[in-house]
């Protein structure tokens, strides 16, 4: 009998481009699924974060092989040279502007990629939400960080009655976890750099929404306090990018046909999130709409399950990885067949001349149904072996118009 096999094989050499907002975590966890997978690998470590990216670049050498496992530094400039060179496949993380160009350089060489981007996660809570237990979980994962996660809660779409109660909520939970003046606590961080301060700045001062909590900001300090911001306008810039900081949008929306409409008119989001403690809410939300990852009643956690892949759609980034995810990503499922030298009778089907018996067994495989990885059980194939041999007998190479 034939052997069928899938063999997962390495594809050579990666290049892993890590991402400064947590650049050990994003750097390092598709490093492990890359070697687990056999594969070489160059990692590229975000400049941005440059004191990790001198603690990697030191301690590397120390702990792998040279020959297989390098780090490389630098900016735009030579993050440029290090693209012009051709990979087995390439694993971004950042934002989708320069993800295109990872995507451009590697269509040149057909090298695959898998691009972890970002895009603006909604956050849907119905009417019937818990809403202490709501405004902890979102709070958590808006403003750890300072809001600088690429799946952090980006806006929240929920009942016009309900938001009243769900920001005073919200309100009390920043000031647990912070205290009233989130500045002086040694848990909540700063903005990575100037350019981003101004970024996140610009969203806050021109948005029309009104801001009901914190709105306070320090250049100098690269500090944005964590801030609600209600009823945005939809054609404000803070509901157009990313906001990729600690400002929270909320935007009323009264029925789970709404906020479906809402999502869907906009780019596939890297992650959705609903609050609820009515299955049919949540189901009707996750079945018409479309992301990267999804998580009921909480957010952010989904990453940190090895169990789910982690990865984008559409806009928020394509392929995936985490877990075992990893090791199929970076490697090559090769199909193999391995068979006997023997059972020649039933290989003559194959050959020329061609005849009417022989169409006769290959219509009769070939009619069968699918097993679709199911066993056809011995004496199918017992007998359909037999019937085989018995019509590829001695004279099965002569033509049906000679038989007599």
């Amino acid at each position: 009998m034939d052997t069928l096999q899938i063999r997962s094989e390495p594809l050579g050499v990666v290049l892993v481009i890590g991402s400064w907002n947590y650049p050990v975590n994003l750097l390092l966890t598709p490093v492990v699924g890359a070697i687990a997978a056999g594969n070489c690998v160059i990692m590229k470590p975000s400049e941005v974060a440059a004191n990790i990216a001198q603690v990697i670049t030191d301690l590397v050498p120390k702990y792998l092989d040279q020959r297989c496992y390098r780090v490389i530094n630098g900016g735009a400039k030579e993050m440029g040279l290090v693209l012009e060179q051709r990979y087995d496949h390439i694993l971004y993380t950042g934002s989708g502007n320069v993800g295109k160009v990872i995507a451009g350089a590697a269509a040149k060489h057909l090298t695959p990629v898998t691009l972890e981007l970002g895009g603006k996660s909604p956050v849907v809570i119905s009417n019937d939400s818990d809403l202490k237990i709501t405004a902890n979980r979102i709070a958590w994962g808006k403003f750890v960080n300072a809001g600088q996660t690429c799946i952090a809660p980006d806006y929240v779409l929920m009942p016009s009655a309900k938001i009243p109660e769900f920001t005073a909520a919200l309100q009390k939970s920043i000031q647990r976890m912070y205290g009233t003046d989130a500045s002086k606590s040694p848990d909540y961080c700063r903005i990575i750099h100037e350019r981003h301060w101004e970024r996140i700045n610009a969203l806050l001062t021109t948005t029309k929404g009104e801001v009901v909590f914190g709105g306070n900001a320090n250049k100098d300090d690269l500090y944005v306090s964590p801030t609600i911001v209600v009823k945005p306008d939809v054609s404000d810039e803070i509901m157009k990018e990313e906001i990729f900081g600690p400002i929270l949008p909320i935007v009323p929306c009264e029925t789970a046909e709404e906020a479906i409409r809402f999502v869907n008119e906009r780019d596939t989001p890297l992650a959705l999130y609903v609050f609820s403690k009515d299955k049919h809410f949540s189901k009707k939300i996750l079945d018409n709409t479309n992301s990267g990852g999804a998580v009921v009643n909480d957010v952010i956690m989904h990453f940190v399950e090895s169990c789910l892949p982690f990865g984008g759609c559409g806009p928020s980034g394509q392929g995936a990885y985490h877990g075992d995810k990893s090791f199929e990503t970076f490697s090559h499922q090769r199909s193999t067949m391995i068979k006997q030298q023997n059972m020649e009778a039933v290989n003559k089907i194959k050959y020329p001349p061609y005849n009417e018996d022989k169409a006769k067994v290959v219509q009769m495989f070939t009619a069968s149904p699918p097993n679709f990885g199911k066993s056809w059980g011995v004496g199918y194939v017992t007998s359909s072996l037999h019937k085989a041999v018995g019509l590829m007998s001695s004279d099965d190479a002569v033509p049906a118009e000679k038989k007599q």
